[in-house]
């Protein structure tokens, strides 16, 4: 029983994540942290360390289903705007993953999304979002 409340406390609370994810404008200016740079004055764009890895879409999309379908429907084909998780390229760009990552880990409660960074492995985030780059709408 005790799992169960669990389970069910973890995918309300993701269901808020995501929409609120989905919703966050693309920071104007502003560049993730640079990673594996020599250069103190460039700033790599943060990548998916998963990208790529076609043996992980189906696990990502099992755990899309289970922790955020709820909110933005099975396989993420919804059809709400604000919450259409398809459209993470189209709104972000090349900043999709750092904009992923960061809302995610700190979460944005003035919208209702809690920071997730105690609850779900960076493994498994990036696993969700290996799934959603599958599923992006193209230009």
């Amino acid at each position: 029983m005790r799992k169960r409340v669990v389970a069910v406390a973890v995918a309300v609370t993701a269901a808020a994540t995501w929409s609120v994810f989905a919703d966050q404008p693309a920071a104007q200016g502003s560049e993730p942290a640079a990673q594996g740079s020599n250069d103190a004055g460039s700033a790599a764009r943060m990548t998916n360390p998963l990208q790529g890895r076609t043996d992980l879409v189906e696990e990502g999309r099992s755990l899309f289903n289970q922790y955020c379908g709820h909110c933005h429907a099975p396989n993420a084909a919804t059809g709400d705007r604000p919450r259409d998780l398809r459209r993470l390229t189209l709104r972000y760009g090349d900043d999709a993953p750092a904009v992923f990552l960061a809302t995610l880990n700190n979460g944005r409660v003035e919208k209702g999304m809690p920071p997730w960074k105690s609850v779900l492995s960076d493994d498994i985030i990036w696993r969700i979002f290996t799934f959603l780059e599958t599923v992006q709408t193209k230009p």
